[in-house]
């Protein structure tokens, strides 16, 4: 069984051991392991894993901004290895792209269902950010056929309803969309 690819990058060799062992129990699949910060964003960029397991302040992370480089670029959700006696879970918990944190020591319950959730919480994500794109660009596309639908108006005379029958029939018979032929209509009678 097969369930997600990871990458870690933590600089405790025990600690990056212990989750190997955990991730083999629990079928995921390691596709890298790094101790330090050029190298995670470097294998992680290569790899493309599904989840990234990983200390937000890896050593010679010095100006890399770890956390909002994978999250700027979408790759994966961040599950953070976060040390209690180090920051506080709050610091964890606010950095871009993560959704997920395991503590040090590692109980290992805990893991499989961090895993899980961060996927689940990026798919998500990943799925409303599309709708968002699909929405802007429907709203665009109406701002332009109206505004087409207005030089058609003011130029031909016609109804609302007519101008709006011209456009379909031009788009049908073109085999054109809507859109596209209203961007044409506001390039010829805009400049006029």
């Amino acid at each position: 069984m097969y369930e997600a690819r990871i990458v870690i990058a933590d600089n405790d060799p025990w600690f990056r051991k212990v989750l190997k062992d955990l991730l083999r129990q629990t079928d995921y699949l390691l596709i890298g392991e790094v101790s330090d910060a050029a190298s995670a964003l470097q294998t992680i960029f290569q790899t493309e894993p599904e989840v990234v397991i990983v200390d937000p302040f890896l050593p010679g992370g010095e100006g890399i901004d770890l956390t909002s480089i994978i999250d700027e670029h979408r790759i994966a959700p961040i599950v953070a290895i976060a040390d209690p006696g180090i920051r506080s879970l709050e610091e964890y918990a606010n950095l871009p792209g993560v959704y997920g944190i395991i503590l040090k020591p590692l109980i290992e319950s805990s893991l499989e269902p961090v895993i899980e959730s961060a996927l689940a919480n990026f798919k998500r994500l990943m799925k409303s950010e599309k709708e968002l794109i699909a929405l802007r660009r429907d709203l665009e596309n109406r701002k332009i056929i109206e505004k087409a639908k207005g030089l058609l108006m003011d130029k031909n005379t016609l109804s609302e309803k007519d101008a709006y029958k011209m456009m379909q029939r031009i788009s049908m018979d073109k085999c054109i969309p809507l859109a596209k032929v209203a961007r044409t209509i506001i390039l010829r009678y805009g400049q006029q």
